[in-house]
């Protein structure tokens, strides 16, 4: 068994809740197969990791890994055979919902810091060029700001049905326009297209979600996906799947759209038998 084993501190920080989330995967591969698993908490976020444990079986060795965009992940090789991936991890969170400015205002292009003109372009999933005229006929007139990002993610959350199975790992933002079902990255991918299509910036984000103070959906739990959006002089939470406000996030990965933050990408063809994905909030004293 490989570990990775952290202690974390007896009580959670003043001000913030304490999560435990995690992960796991059974993989069965036929050959030896390099695979990445995206499934630590981002370290340069509002939540601090009091503990952390990944482990496999059987024994393999597991490496760090940072991308471009400075998402922590694991490299591995999975041999024949069945074999499984656990992750477990202690985080603070805040005890509050994410910033919201009403005033928060649109920047001009030829303004916006280099590192976030990216997020103005389409990507393989996110079809802004595609979506540029809907884009512009439903929301050119709308003032420009947080609120016109606010009317996006109303109008995505109201026109798409979420539904387990209604898109597959090749549907872009303009397939589940057309469809009008989407799981949640699917909304979030709709609305972040629909932002560069007017030039805001938009990056897609993922990670785990609790229902903290919020009722439940009934729906197993699962990695959810979000989009961040520049505006004035900072990144903000926007999420067109809940159209909420939340508790507990806990960041995982950035990129421009789902392929850039795969949860696992192997580099062969292993079968998935099965996958877990915890996130709730952690009432023990101590370390488990």
């Amino acid at each position: 068994m490989n570990s990775r084993h952290n202690g974390r501190e007896a009580q959670p920080a003043r001000g913030t809740r304490l999560l435990r989330v995690g992960c796991a995967f059974t993989y069965r591969a036929e050959v030896p197969t390099p695979a990445v698993f995206m499934v630590r908490p981002d370290r340069r976020d509002q939540v601090r990791l009091s503990g952390e444990n990944l482990f496999t079986e059987p024994d393999v060795l597991v490496r760090d890994h940072v991308d471009v965009y400075g998402n922590w992940s694991s490299r591995l090789v999975l041999p024949p055979g069945l074999s499984t991936v656990n992750y477990a991890a202690w985080v603070d969170v805040p005890d509050r919902v994410e910033d919201v400015d009403e005033t928060a205002p649109e920047r001009w292009p030829d303004d916006l810091p280099g590192e976030v003109l990216l997020y103005t372009l389409p990507s393989r999933y996110c079809v802004s060029d595609v979506l540029a005229d809907e884009a512009w006929s439903r929301f050119g007139a709308h003032p420009p700001g947080y609120r016109r990002v606010q009317a996006i993610c109303r109008h995505v959350h109201e026109s798409l049905e979420f539904g387990y199975g209604t898109s597959t790992a090749l549907s872009t933002a303009a397939d589940v326009n057309a469809s009008g079902l989407g799981v949640c990255r699917d909304f979030t991918h709709l609305a972040i297209s629909f932002c560069r299509a007017l030039n805001i910036p938009a990056r897609y984000v993922f990670g785990y979600l609790p229902d903290l103070d919020v009722s439940p959906d009934g729906a197993p739990m699962d990695f959810a996906a979000w989009m961040e959006v520049w505006l004035g002089d900072r990144w903000w939470t926007f999420d067109p799947r809940n159209s909420v406000q939340r508790k507990g996030r806990v960041v995982v990965g950035r990129g421009r759209d789902a392929a850039d933050v795969a949860m696992v990408t192997t580099f062969g063809g292993p079968v998935l038998e099965s996958m877990v994905v915890q996130a709730e909030e952690d009432m023990a004293p101590a370390w488990r």
